[in-house]
C-alpha cells in the first residue's frame, strides 16, 4: 500500500486521531510539515490518498504553498486518488472544485452539535449517524461546489461536511485529541471573540471533554474507514 499523504498547516494542528485511526489499520502515512516550509508535492503518484489538516490561515491568503496545493487536490480527483480535509483542510478542497470560502455569520468555537442531510450520497459514509456533537474552531466556512453533495450542517454553520466523489470535505473537527484541545484553549484569548451560542470558553470546552471526543470517534471511525475504502493501492 502507497502511503497517505498527510499535509500540516501549523504546529498545533497534526493529524491527531486521524493518524492514531490509520496506524490501527496498518496503514502508511507520510507527513509533509507544510508550516515548516514543505511544499506539496506536485505528483500524487506516490500515494494511495491525501489528507489536508487545519490552520489559522485563510485559503484565500497570498501564501506561496496554497496554489501548490489546489492544484494537488485537482490532481487527485483526476486520478480517482481519495482526499479528506478537516476544516481548512475541507476550505482547501471546495476552493480546489470550484466552490468559495468566506466568512460565516459568526465564528465557531467548541462543541456543537452537528446533523445529517439526509442525502442518499450519505448512507454509507453516516451508517444510521442523524445527528452527533462534533468539535469547531473556524470564522471562514466553504460553499458547496458544483457536483458535491452537502451531508452535515449545524445551526451556526450550515456547511459542515461533503462529499465529492470518494472526496470527503469537513468543516468541523472529528480528528480531535484531549492535547491538541487543551493546547487550543490556551490561544482562546487570540480569538478576540466573547463567549455566545456559538463559541465556548475554555473551561466549558474541556467540561466532560474524555467523553465528548469517545461519542465524536464513533462518527470519526465511520467516515474515516467509510474514505480508506477508495484508497489507491
Amino acid at each position: 500500500m502507497k502511503p497517505i499523504a498527510i499535509f500540516r498547516h501549523s504546529p498545533g494542528e497534526g493529524p491527531g486521531y486521524f493518524a492514531t485511526f490509520l496506524d490501527r489499520q496498518s496503514l502508511p502515512w507520510r507527513l509533509f510539515k507544510v508550516d515548516e516550509g514543505a511544499y506539496p508535492p506536485s505528483s500524487t503518484e506516490e500515494f494511495s490518498g491525501l489528507c489536508f489538516m487545519g490552520g489559522p490561515m485563510s485559503v484565500n491568503d497570498d501564501l506561496p504553498w496554497i496554489p501548490s496545493a489546489l492544484e494537488l487536490i485537482r490532481t487527485a480527483d483526476a486520478r480517482g486518488i481519495p482526499v479528506i480535509g478537516h476544516c481548512l483542510g475541507g476550505q482547501l478542497m471546495a476552493k480546489a472544485f470550484g466552490g468559495t470560502v468566506g466568512r460565516n455569520p459568526v465564528k465557531e468555537i467548541g462543541w456543537g452539535e452537528v446533523a445529517a442531510t439526509g442525502a442518499a450520497d450519505a448512507a454509507g459514509w453516516l451508517d444510521h449517524t442523524t445527528r452527533f456533537e462534533a468539535f469547531h474552531w473556524h470564522g471562514e466556512t466553504f460553499t458547496i461546489p458544483a457536483g458535491a453533495t452537502r451531508i452535515l450542517g449545524s445551526t451556526h454553520c450550515a456547511n459542515q461536511a461533503f462529499l465529492r466523489g470518494p472526496h470527503l470535505a469537513m468543516q468541523c473537527h472529528v480528528e480531535m485529541t484531549p492535547t491538541m484541545i487543551e493546547s487550543w484553549c490556551r490561544h482562546w484569548a487570540d480569538e478576540g471573540v466573547p463567549a455566545s451560542a456559538s463559541v465556548q470558553t475554555p473551561e466549558q470546552i474541556q467540561d466532560g471533554m474524555e467523553a465528548r471526543i469517545a461519542a465524536m470517534r464513533v462518527v470519526a471511525d465511520r467516515l474515516y474507514t467509510r474514505w480508506c475504502a477508495g484508497l489507491k493501492g
